[in-house]
């Protein structure tokens, strides 16, 4: 009976001990089965996480390249900005400019512009003249005043300086045919109201010429006539 009593105890002590290790056992698994539901759930927070800040990230990369092109098509290229401005400068240029006025002219050129040559072939040429030294006198009706820069009220200047005495020189040189720098002046001066007379000769030459001129209101100085001078 004493033995029946100890093998059921031991029985009964092994049986516990068999649930407890299963239960230890169901115990582990489930814990296991915890830790691993949290490493998979805190992953997949993780790596979701992840993905969606990478989401946001690309999205909003996406927006800044989208809002910066269409600005950039918004706004005009620098070449389209410069060449709008050039043209914009161009205009105000264009309307800030004064009328545009005559140049200014030089006796010479005036003289150039507004005096044909004299017509040789009118020239009337007869023996001696008004004076005992006057070999022959020489008048072309084809002269014609040679034009003036001056403007009012017209008083003879013989300052070598003065416009005056520029345009007297330019009216002998028409009427004799000889440019200022093939003649040598001799004397230039005053024969009455409006009036000059010059006395010249070629250059290198003794023959001498007294070229009279009279002054034509707003039209300058015209040749009347030469006198060819003995010695």
């Amino acid at each position: 009976m004493k033995g029946n009593k100890l093998s059921n105890s031991r029985q009964s002590r092994s049986e516990k001990l068999g649930k407890r290790r299963k239960t230890n056992l169901i115990l582990n698994l489930l814990i296991g089965l915890v830790i691993l539901l949290i490493v998979v759930v805190s992953s997949a927070i993780f790596l979701g996480g992840n993905d969606n800040e990478a989401a946001i990230e690309d999205k909003s990369t996406q927006t800044e390249q989208n809002s910066e092109k269409t600005e950039a098509e918004k706004a005009p290229s620098k070449k389209d900005e410069s060449t709008k401005e050039t043209a914009e400068d161009r205009a105000e240029s264009e309307d800030n400019v004064p009328e545009e006025q005559p140049a200014e002219e030089t006796a010479d050129d005036e003289q150039a512009q507004e005096v044909a040559p004299a017509d040789k072939e009118q020239e009337v040429v007869k023996e001696g003249g008004d004076g005992e030294d006057v070999a022959k006198t020489v008048v072309n009706p084809s002269w014609k005043p040679i034009g003036t820069t001056q403007t009012g009220e017209h008083a003879n200047n013989f300052d070598t300086e003065s416009t005056d005495w520029k345009e007297m020189l330019q009216a002998v040189s028409y009427a004799t045919g000889l440019g200022q720098d093939q003649m040598t002046l001799w004397y230039l001066g005053n024969n009455g109201h409006n009036k000059a007379v010059a006395t010249i000769s070629p250059k290198g030459q003794k023959e001498k010429s007294r070229v009279y001129i009279d002054w034509v209101d707003g039209q300058g100085w015209k040749p009347t006539k030469i006198e060819q001078v003995t010695e």
